[in-house]
């Protein structure tokens, strides 16, 4: 994380310990090999597990809607819902196994206080839900699907890009499908490996007709899933499934909307802007504090909240202050969003730009799947930031 804050510092001699990333990972993985090692000592206990990578930090406690109570990421997520359940008669919530509960339980107890009419079952079959879910839509329901993985979405990518998107534009504005909103859990949990951890997010940003948002807590989990059921386009909403338990934050109870295609500046600064959505975000959180209290850099957060349209208006601006942007993401860097950023701050911004543009991915510095293997999620971490400080620096626009 200090390499990534670094990476824009022209010349600074201090080295630092990549400390809090991937370190109960490290920790985890030497044990194994202490385990396996014929001099290892017997007396080495279990090491405790460490998934995340970061420290999840809550943000101030929202007064201006109304009184609040104590929820991590997954029941804000269930808080929305059973607030849209009471509030619309022809809202429906569909996909596997969310009568039960749903995998993350984010749909708990919601049949049993609303019906199996309304909250149901699906067969296995991605393309089936996104296309009942668009015919629901259509026909005036108020239709959220639940694609169990975000990893799973790919069945249902025509239902989505070649219906769900083009309905409205394709009939003239006389039918569309904008009641329709899908949930996804998102990104790296830490041991979901391959078919578990990724960030499809960049496939569908480059498909106009649809909104895609990516919330970074429980109380931007709540608003923005409200904004995007009420919002008349189809949304994708992906939930970092990682913060699920993690984060935990006063939310409050009553229905309430954040707005979409707005970016939030979560850290005022003057030397640098950085840039993430979802989980990330934390990271970055972190990569700001150290950069302040071991280089003296002032960083300037931004959550992108929205991938699809995005707030071009708020990053350029604090670009335009900070002269560098650092874009981080799980998502593998090729073709990426950080690309979409980056190309549209060079063209916008380039007469402010100190230095080159850094698009930072964490997990993947290999452009290959997820590990499986804590230890080399530690490896990926450490080599990302530490190869962000090789190649960047030294650069800088004369």
């Amino acid at each position: 994380m200090a390499a990534a804050a670094r990476f824009f510092i022209r010349g600074a001699p201090l080295k630092l310990p990549v400390s809090g990333v991937g370190t109960g990972a490290q920790s985890s993985f030497e044990a194994t090999l202490l385990k396996l090692s014929p001099n290892s000592n017997s007396r080495t206990t279990t090491q405790r597990r460490h998934a995340a990578h970061f420290t999840f930090q809550p943000d101030a406690v929202p007064t201006q809607y109304g009184p609040t109570q104590k929820m991590n990421l997954f029941q804000s997520v269930t808080s929305a819902l059973d607030n849209t359940l009471a509030s619309d008669p022809t809202a429906v919530i569909f996909g596997e196994d969310v009568a039960f509960g749903g995998v993350f339980r984010c749909t708990v107890g919601l049949r049993d206080k609303y019906g199996k009419d309304r909250v149901f079952n699906t067969p296995l079959c991605e393309q089936g839900i996104v296309g009942f879910g668009i015919g629901a839509a259509v026909a005036g329901a108020t239709a959220i699907a639940e694609i169990q993985f975000a990893d799973y979405i790919y069945p249902a990518f025509d239902q989505i890009v070649n219906e769900a998107a083009k309905y409205r534009y394709r009939s003239g504005n006389l039918f569309d499908c904008g009641n329709l909103t899908i949930r996804a859990p998102w990104g790296c949990v830490g041991h979901g490996s391959l078919y578990h951890s990724q960030s499809p997010e960049a496939f569908f940003a480059h498909c106009p007709g649809i909104k895609v948002v990516i919330p970074r807590s429980p109380v931007q989990a709540k608003g923005l899933l409200l904004a995007c059921i009420a919002d008349q386009n189809p949304c994708i909403f992906f939930e970092p499934k990682i913060l699920y338990r993690a984060a935990v934050e006063q939310v409050p109870v009553e229905p309430y909307t954040i707005p979409l295609s707005q970016a939030e500046i979560l850290q005022e600064g003057s030397d640098v802007t950085l840039v993430a959505w979802g989980t990330q975000i934390h990271v970055m959180r972190e990569v700001a504090n150290m950069a302040q209290e071991k280089l003296g850099v002032s960083c300037e957060l931004i959550d992108l909240q929205t991938i699809l349209p995005w707030d071009t208006e708020t990053v350029c601006k604090s670009v335009v202050k900070t002269g560098r942007l650092l874009i981080s993401h799980e998502a593998p860097i090729t073709g990426g969003f950080a690309a979409e950023i980056s190309s549209t701050v060079q063209e916008e911004c380039f007469l402010n730009l100190e230095a080159p543009i850094k698009d930072d991915q964490l997990l993947n510095p290999c452009q290959g799947p997820t590990s499986g293997s804590p230890g080399l999620h530690h490896l990926s971490f450490s080599s990302s930031f530490i190869q962000s400080v090789e190649r960047g620096q030294e650069k800088t626009l004369c």
